[in-house]
């Protein structure tokens, strides 16, 4: 029986299938270029969908210009929860403290509700979590945060999550040991490994229909 579009996400500028709603991707990856542009594919929402991005290291409005290369017109479907430049935009909305989890996950919750009631389905994303476990005394909080805000309003709500993990980066705690703790609690783990200057070969686990590996241009 086929799934219906209603329940699934397009993934038009990959060479994979929709995907099913309340699908959770951990994407990793050691290249910074690859890994965020197969993020940006992955979260930039179509019509009929709106996003909601936490973004750690670019400003809000670089972050909507990155969506709507994606796809074109996101970025005033999408708001931006973002911990650089400032919130002159009304899709932007500033994270002063990086290390208040408590806080961010209030302000990711609320933001996804407006988000719902203007259209109930979303793409959600968190770009990057490797830099907001450098920035807290113990990873474990993450992992908090994770499942009680970021996974549990995807299991409530008809989205798509995706949460992207720079494995070079330093975080003053074992990288290996951090991925592999949150692969237990998501659906999904791509991994991002650039092959190519334009090219990225993508190893899948967890994806129905989906191939173990594919390529991808960047």
């Amino acid at each position: 029986m086929s799934i219906s579009s209603e329940e699934t996400f397009a993934t038009e500028a990959l060479p994979l299938d929709p995907i099913q709603k309340g699908t959770s991707i951990l994407l990793t990856g050691e290249d910074a270029d690859a890994l965020e542009s197969v993020f940006y594919k992955l979260s930039a929402p179509q019509a009929d969908e709106r996003g909601v991005i936490v973004s750690t290291d670019e400003s809000g409005r670089s972050t909507l210009r990155s969506l709507d290369r994606v796809s074109r017109g996101s970025k005033s479907r999408s708001s931006v929860l973002a911990a650089a430049g400032s919130d002159r935009d009304d899709s932007v909305e500033t994270i002063s403290d990086l290390s208040d989890l408590t806080m961010l996950g209030m302000t990711l919750s609320s933001v996804l509700a407006e988000s719902q009631q203007q259209e109930p389905r979303f793409r959600c994303g968190i770009y990057l979590c490797s830099t907001i476990c450098s920035e807290v005394e113990d990873v474990r909080s993450v992992y908090r945060l994770l499942n009680s805000n970021f996974l549990s309003e995807l299991r409530r709500g008809d989205g798509l999550g995706v949460c992207a993990i720079d494995t070079s980066a330093d975080i003053g705690a074992n990288m290996q040991s951090i991925v592999a703790g949150m692969k237990t609690s998501f659906k999904v783990h791509i991994d991002v490994e650039k092959t190519g200057s334009r090219e990225a070969t993508l190893s899948i686990s967890g994806l129905s229909g989906a191939d173990d590996s594919v390529t991808v241009a960047l």
